[in-house]
């Protein structure tokens, strides 16, 4: 089959500008959990896109852990690329694609460390196997093979026990957003696309052509 003849139908929902919230957080929340109670695959999944210094862009999924008023967190090692390409650059964007819903959450701003006691508190609320794979990954660096993490991980579980404390590397990131985009698929691509911007203390909300 060519690829380029593969076509969709979006049918599933309408977004306009009546219904939906003057408050993009209201409207994230609203739609995060209508994914979560459609079953949706991994409604958490986000892309999360960076610049380096040398202008290249590069993105990878990570997973949402948090979000209010001020923004939207995850957490990763520091060190990793995204961690060194942030430290540079502090802005970035993320996406959920809710494939099932025919939506789509495009959210972009700068980027912060969040405080050492959030890092903490949700780093020993994570599984055991996931704080020691914390300390077990160079993450992003080349290493020889697989055996490489499986020895790390066996040194680090020896090491730690069942007490891991939070690697000094590794820790959240919190996403202050200046701008929200909302996007709905429907009929013959005339898709609905809402766009909100920050204006003074409230949001300016706009409709795109799709």
């Amino acid at each position: 089959m060519n690829i380029a003849d593969l076509r969709k139908s979006y049918e599933k929902a309408e977004l306009n500008e009546n219904a939906s919230h003057a408050d993009p957080l209201q409207q994230f929340a609203q739609w995060l959990q209508e994914a979560i109670a459609a079953e949706v695959p991994e409604p958490n999944a986000m892309t999360l896109a960076t610049v380096a210094s040398n202008l290249r862009p590069s993105t990878r999924v990570v997973l949402i852990k948090g979000y209010d008023e001020r923004g939207i967190v995850w957490y990763t090692n520091y060190d990793s690329r995204k961690g060194q390409e942030l430290a540079g650059n502090p802005f970035a964007a993320l996406q959920f694609h809710w494939v099932e819903l025919e939506r789509v959450v495009r959210i972009e701003g700068r980027v912060e460390k969040v405080s050492d006691a959030e890092s903490d508190a949700y780093f020993h609320s994570r599984p055991l196997d996931s704080r020691i794979g914390a300390w077990a990954s160079p993450q992003s660096q080349v290493i020889e093979g697989r055996n490489v993490l499986v020895t790390n991980a066996a040194k680090y579980a020896a090491q730690f026990m069942l007490q891991p404390p939070r690697p000094p590397h590794w820790g959240g990131y919190r996403l202050v957003p200046d701008e929200w985009q909302f996007w709905q698929g429907r009929k013959s691509r005339l898709h609905d696309r809402l766009r909100y911007t920050q204006e003074g203390a409230g949001w300016r909300r706009e409709r795109l052509a799709p």
